[in-house]
């Protein structure tokens, strides 16, 4: 596929990579520039002048009861059990019937599954509004099988028609663009796949919350999927960032043994802390979040017009858009960078200027080009100072990038430093 531009997207990535951002080694010293940055600007103004508008909780949330059985015997000892039962009601899931787990991110749970069901040389297809998350991608190859996206109900239907060894389905009801996925269209393919001998992984990273809390739709396993994860850090939950498994109890068994050969299980030290974050969820939460956002995405409308993209849950600066933006600013015709590094470069100076940290940095490699502002702290943004002083600084950082953006070495410092 290609970008607007006609750069051609990189293998198992939604976007073009560039000569700046070559790699996930240059994603990680872009991160490692952002926390200089960060440093700095705690260090000259405090830890007040940073603002998350990630839109993910990752902090450690441990009362000082809680951190005097944070050890790694202890903590699951004690609650392992009350653990079981939260993440079984948090996904829909049944006790005796289904078991769950705790990794050390939901990548690991997505990595694992694919290890334990799939066996090199098989097919997994993907199901998805849009596309499948990079790391569905990379856990198929990490298999040795080969992934396939399904661009709709037939073609899931041909693939698992084909004569191909179809193991398991990875179905994302709320894509990394954060397009939602229709309840019909979840129980065809369920029942497609389960029809033929296939399991169903959902990939629920924000729709184990969003799905049910504002679209009415069914817990993960309530679906009728046969094992699904999430995030303890999106969208109602307050981290950490840990992944959390569910399903059927012999897959679990399966994957829970895969997972602690390769050593991708949460320490048990942070029972505790998961615990909280599961049994402290409300949905009325994450509508509040969702509210919230919508009136960001109207002052950045008022200001930046229809090039701001809308879903249900988010606005949205696309990466095409952004560079489009900056190069019009710029009055510049050629294009220097791709969509993805302007995504970046307004990032940095977002969090130059102004200490916002977006969900860019947040991802690695990130899942889209897309500049996402979604389920956004209600505290946070007063303490910004209203959605119209986030939209000012957007627009601010905006012009900024158009006078950069005809010098790529300058765009260079600005994501990498130095280095």
């Amino acid at each position: 596929m290609e970008d607007r531009f006609g750069n051609e997207h990189a293998a198992g990535l939604p976007y073009a990579r560039g000569a700046i951002i070559r790699s996930t080694e240059d994603d990680i010293a872009k991160l490692q520039r952002a926390g200089r940055v960060i440093d700095g600007i705690v260090r000259t103004r405090g830890l007040e002048a940073v603002f998350n508008f990630t839109g993910l909780e990752r902090s450690l949330p441990l009362t000082p009861e809680e951190l005097a059985v944070a050890d790694d015997e202890i903590a699951p000892a004690i609650y392992g059990d009350r653990f079981r039962t939260a993440a079984l009601a948090h996904l829909g899931g049944t006790p005796g019937r289904h078991d769950a787990m705790l990794f050390n991110r939901l990548t690991a749970a997505t990595v694992a599954t694919h290890l334990t069901l799939v066996k090199p040389g098989e097919t997994v297809v993907g199901v998805s509004p849009t596309y499948s998350h990079p790391t569905i991608v990379r856990a198929v190859a990490l298999a040795g099988a080969t992934f396939v996206e399904a661009r709709d109900q037939r073609h899931l239907e041909e693939v698992l028609d084909s004569g191909a060894a179809v193991p398991l389905v990875a179905l994302t009801r709320l894509a990394v663009s954060y397009d939602l996925l229709p309840d019909d269209r979840i129980e065809r393919v369920i029942a497609a796949a389960h029809a033929r001998g296939a399991r169903v992984y959902v990939d629920d990273a924000g729709g184990a919350r969003v799905g049910p809390a504002i679209f009415q739709q069914p817990k993960t396993l309530e679906m009728g999927a046969d094992v699904g994860a999430t995030g303890l850090d999106k969208y109602g939950t307050v981290g950490p960032r840990l992944g959390l498994l569910a399903g059927e109890r012999d897959l679990v068994s399966k994957i829970r043994a895969r997972a602690f050969e390769l050593e991708l299980e949460a320490r048990p030290m942070l029972y505790p802390a998961a615990v909280r974050s599961i049994e402290n969820y409300r949905p009325e939460r994450v509508r509040e979040l969702v509210a919230t956002t919508k009136r960001v995405g109207v002052a950045l409308r008022d200001v930046l017009g229809t090039r701001v993209h809308e879903t249900p849950v988010t606005a949205q600066l696309r990466g095409e858009d952004i560079l489009e933006m900056a190069m019009e600013r710029g009055g510049v015709t050629e294009r220097t960078i791709v969509p993805i590094e302007a995504t970046a470069a307004l990032a940095m100076l977002l969090l130059e200027d102004h200490g916002i940290i977006t969900v860019h940095f947040a991802g690695l490699p990130p899942g889209t080009s897309s500049m996402l502002v979604k389920f956004v702290v209600p505290e946070t943004l007063a303490r910004f100072g209203g959605p119209a002083a986030f939209a000012k600084a957007v627009d601010g950082a905006l012009g900024k990038l158009g006078g950069l953006i005809h010098d790529p070495a300058a765009i260079r410092r600005l994501l990498l430093g130095d280095a």
